[in-house]
């Protein structure tokens, strides 16, 4: 059974970003750059179906610029087998990466697909969603726990209430939750050898997908300043200032 694990280049998550000047987005400018975190999970619980004999193949995905590349030598340290770049200068977002993503699941035929629940920059958790949606496929989102035996996967989720588990058909799409594992470190020996593993480029148009915007981001800034508290004598004052100030009564 292959494995096609998608990964996103996004800004590391110990940077403090920064917002552009003319309010344009998020400079990225010299900025270090790093796999997404819930992206590594997947990896991670990929590689380890592979290793408990489940899985025969890793492959990793990722859609964006040339600089992905070193994103998907990062999954193949790991343990994926193979890569392959989506390679693409233009913005894309979460319905074109689904669109290229069902794109190759209609060619490379996996039997899993394992992504990160969202990306930490956008954050806009859709793209494991759209994937099912569109090559109409089963799907367990937030998983926890995933076990697969013979052709079906129960999958384990987050929800408010709990944890609910899922009993799903192969293929199937899930969305890699906090809690599903914590990926392992990768040694230089491993980065060594995924300099050497195959990583296959493909554009857009080979794919036939249009990935050209269809949200427009007017404006991003940053959050306003926290202002210093106030104390007041009693609660007559305190619920005024609720009503009449902070307008949240």
């Amino acid at each position: 059974m292959k494995v096609l694990v998608p990964v996103k280049r996004v800004v590391d998550y110990n940077v403090k970003v920064r917002v552009k000047s003319d309010n344009t987005g998020v400079d990225i400018a010299n900025v270090k750059m790093s796999m997404n975190p819930f992206d590594e999970i997947a990896i991670e619980e990929a590689v380890r179906l592979k290793e408990k004999g489940v899985a025969t193949e890793v492959i990793a995905v990722s859609c964006g610029v040339a600089q992905c590349q070193e994103t998907l030598r990062t999954a193949m340290a790991i343990g994926a087998d193979r890569a392959i770049l989506v390679q693409t200068d233009v913005e894309l977002q979460p319905l074109a990466v689904a669109k290229l993503l069902k794109a190759l699941v209609d060619k490379e035929q996996p039997g899993l697909v394992i992504l990160g629940k969202q990306a930490i920059d956008d954050d806009c958790n859709q793209t494991g969603q759209m994937l099912a949606a569109l090559a109409d496929l089963p799907q367990g989102t937030f998983a926890s726990k995933v076990e697969v035996e013979g052709g079906v996967v129960k999958v384990t989720r987050e929800i408010d209430g709990g944890l609910e588990t899922l009993s799903m058909s192969l293929p199937a799409v899930i969305t890699a939750d906090l809690r599903l594992n914590e990926p392992r470190y990768v040694t230089l020996p491993n980065i060594m050898k995924a300099k050497k593993k195959q990583l296959d480029t493909v554009t857009p148009a080979d794919l036939g997908v249009d990935v050209a915007p269809r949200l427009k981001t007017l404006k991003v800034s940053e959050p306003p300043k926290r202002g210093a508290g106030i104390k007041v004598p009693d609660v007559a004052t305190l619920v005024d200032k609720l009503k009449n100030e902070a307008k949240v009564i």
